[in-house]
């Protein structure tokens, strides 16, 4: 197995120590090559999206697993009555300073291609192009069990056909779109079924706590980390090896990582710049340096 390398030491001692870099010595380094992005949840937290850790890096929520989505029609009904409710909100958040940033470093030319482990949509929502989507995404539902596939809001109207009286409300909103709801309002909520095979195994085309993110999609990433100048990490604690994979990768290149989010990462140590500050703070003050 190859090693770790340790970021280039050339690039990384003009950058200073301490809580992190500024946005001038970030858009210093952006400005010197074109740079792959990898985002989390952290750039949809200033849209009113939570993440799903606190900033100590623990889990505030548990979400439900794959396994548990797919063992009983209680445990669909379950989460489609949760998420019809939590649908409401999160289909209403809107891009962020940091989201529309993004897009305009990608039309400047700084940035490349956008790697993002949300599946809330909002990147394309600011404008961003060739997005991939790691972890899926909730506008999309697929059946288990014949394998169609549908638009989310078409969903979501068959839901509130087949449950006409359900007028549950929360404040409360999480990264997938679920909620916790009393047991009374679980058990009353009318479960969909696929248009074509009339099973209840439908799950949005995410992908899950405990399930895999598909090969190809990974090798297209792999490939994208195998070619790119730098890697420029955003909103991410990199807690999964999903995303962690790419930055590890990057680092055994020996091309230069550069991390801005809030809150400790699991590839600290392989950065060769940092920023601790939220993304929605550092990114306008980053671009209004690169095209000063």
């Amino acid at each position: 197995m190859s090693q770790l390398r340790s970021p280039d030491q050339s690039w990384a001692r003009r950058v200073p120590a301490g809580p992190g870099a500024d946005a001038t010595v970030l858009a210093e380094h952006l400005r010197s090559r074109r740079w792959l992005v990898l985002t989390g949840a952290g750039m949809s937290t200033a849209s009113g999206i939570p993440d799903y850790r606190g900033p100590d890096g623990s889990r505030r929520v548990q979400p439900m697993t794959i396994q548990e989505l797919r063992s009983s029609s209680a445990a669909r009904q379950r989460y489609w009555a949760r998420s019809y409710v939590g649908w409401q909100r999160l289909h209403r958040a809107r891009p962020n300073a940091a989201h529309r940033a993004v897009t305009e470093l990608q039309r400047l030319g700084v940035v490349d291609r956008v790697i993002t482990q949300n599946v809330d949509g909002l990147h394309q929502r600011a404008g961003t192009r060739q997005v991939i989507e790691l972890h899926g995404s909730l506008a999309r539902v697929v059946c288990d069990h014949c394998g169609d596939g549908l638009p989310r809001p078409e969903l979501d109207a068959m839901m509130r056909a087949a449950n006409p009286s359900y007028t549950v409300t929360s404040d409360e909103i999480r990264p997938d779109g679920d909620v916790a709801l009393d047991e009374v309002d679980v058990t009353r909520f009318v479960t969909p079924r696929c248009p074509g095979c009339n099973h209840d195994r439908l799950r949005p085309d995410v992908v899950f706590f405990g399930d895999s993110v598909p090969r190809e999609r990974v090798e297209t990433c792999t490939a994208l980390v195998a070619d790119c100048e730098g890697l420029v990490v955003l909103g991410s604690s990199l807690a999964v090896m999903s995303g962690l994979r790419f930055v590890r990768q990057a680092a055994r290149r020996g091309v230069p990582v550069m991390i801005i989010t809030a809150g400790p990462t699991r590839a600290d140590e392989l950065a060769a710049v940092r920023s601790h500050r939220p993304v929605e703070q550092v990114l306008p003050q980053l671009l209004a340096h690169v095209t000063a």
